[in-house]
């Protein structure tokens, strides 16, 4: 969907504009806005969110992190990863009630990439439509 567009366009030659012409351009196109498909981020209302699909990615993404940290299946303070990416236990120093040694830091740790996970999920779906 080209159109005629009348623009005046300097003309060059090396350094020095040489002549201003006021001719019709055919090689222009005219760039529509782009149409938004929804409110994004910022028409986000609690009542839609809860057990939405984005919500429910969330807590899911966010939730195995959580377990794989808890049960041994990640990294954390008390198993570090071999250059084999063999999980060996280590003393941290950190204190813990936890029977397998899931400490505050691992908490937070496991919780951020569970968020980094979710939100790399949930802005893939958008983008491609699915959601």
């Amino acid at each position: 969907m080209a159109s005629i567009v009348m623009t005046t366009l300097p003309q060059f030659n090396g350094l020095r504009a040489s002549k201003i012409s006021a001719a019709p351009v055919q090689g222009l196109a005219t760039v529509q806005p782009m149409r938004r498909k929804g409110n994004g981020a910022l028409g986000a209302k609690c009542g839609d969110f809860i057990g939405s699909s984005t919500n429910l990615i969330m807590v899911t993404s966010t939730t195995l992190m959580l377990f794989a940290g808890r049960f041994g299946l990640a990294p954390s303070a008390n198993r570090k990863a071999t250059a084999g990416l063999k999980l060996e236990a280590r003393d941290s120093g950190l204190q813990t009630g936890d029977p397998a040694g899931f400490t505050l830091a691992d908490t937070l740790a496991c919780g951020t990439v569970g968020h980094i996970i979710g939100v790399g999920v949930v802005l893939g779906l958008k983008n491609i439509g699915a959601i």
